[in-house]
């Protein structure tokens, strides 16, 4: 056979058999693929679809102080955004977004200063794998407590009598003792931090262990500083970790009220505890009403996060 003719035969057109056999194998590995996944799927669309559409329907209905009336309104949309036109003042829903978003920010912040520190030290300055895994036992030691215990542990150490106010008058550094340690934004920021870090520390030390060791040794090689190699070089291939570690973090903060109650003494507002108010009051479309208005925020902001950084790219 001639040279010619071999890109002939390479053009040909496969038998009719042959595509019909590869079109029936495609086809049973993709109905396999469904039937695999199709188990989660069931379990999301139970405890994920249904309740946010029943909490969408729920908060188009009507109320009174003694039931709920299944009857189409916006009423509870314009309650939520009442005020909110008025340019001399802030509405109460403002105020309370900005209440937690302050609080988001903050924790968001301290989560990951505290969080890529330790993913760092534990990626590139631990070397055994199984002093890795002891270390991260150790971060996962709170979870083993319940979130309302981790929180009161603070009561003891930051109240007016507390350990951290008598530590400090029996120094000699303070003369009286400090009133904003419980109670207060401070204390509200602290838990977060106290009870988020963790959700930072475990994505960020993920990219960073993927991380090619080469790059960190060429980068040296090449002249480059330790901040450089940092800023240049695990930063951007750390970027994945980061967006990760922040969609966590950013989710369960602008969702919480446990933590805003108990650590600020019921006196500080916050949009999960203003639903949780609107519910123990039995306002329930009210409350799911206002929890729209929150998921579609939170997934605006999501939305941002994802825009800086293409997951499914870096991934």
């Amino acid at each position: 056979m001639t040279d010619a003719a071999l890109p002939a035969l390479a053009e040909a057109p496969i038998a009719p058999a042959a595509a019909a056999s590869l079109a029936a194998k495609t086809r049973r590995r993709q109905a396999l693929a469904y039937v695999q996944a199709a188990p989660m799927a069931l379990v999301f669309a139970v405890f994920f679809l249904v309740p946010l559409l029943l909490t969408l329907m729920v908060s188009f209905w009507e109320y009174n102080e003694y039931e709920i009336i299944p009857s189409f309104t916006l009423q509870n949309y314009v309650d939520v955004f009442e005020g909110c036109l008025d340019t001399g003042n802030a509405c109460t829903t403002l105020r309370t977004y900005l209440s937690t978003l302050k609080f988001c920010a903050l924790t968001w912040v301290f989560t990951l200063l505290i969080g890529f520190t330790v993913a760092y030290f534990v990626a590139f300055h631990v070397r055994s794998r199984n002093l890795q895994m002891v270390l991260f036992l150790v971060c996962t030691i709170p979870f083993w407590t319940s979130n309302v215990i981790r929180m009161i542990s603070w009561i003891p150490l930051l109240g007016r009598n507390g350990l951290v106010n008598d530590t400090l008058m029996g120094l000699g550094l303070i003369a009286r003792p400090i009133e904003g340690l419980l109670y207060s934004d401070f204390s509200v920021v602290l838990a977060f931090v106290h009870l988020n870090t963790v959700f930072m520390i475990v994505p960020i030390f993920n990219s960073m262990a993927r991380i090619d060791r080469a790059l960190i040794e060429a980068a040296y090689d090449a002249g480059a500083s330790g901040w450089q190699t940092l800023w240049n070089v695990v930063i951007p291939l750390s970027k994945p970790g980061i967006a990760i570690g922040s969609i966590f973090v950013v989710t369960l903060v602008m969702g919480d009220f446990v933590t805003v109650g108990v650590m600020g003494g019921q006196q500080i507002a916050s949009v999960g505890k203003v639903i949780q108010v609107q519910m123990s009051a039995l306002q329930l479309p009210a409350a799911a009403a206002n929890a729209v208005v929150l998921l579609g925020a939170v997934m605006l902001m999501i939305v941002a996060m994802t825009r800086l950084i293409d997951l499914r790219k870096e991934l």
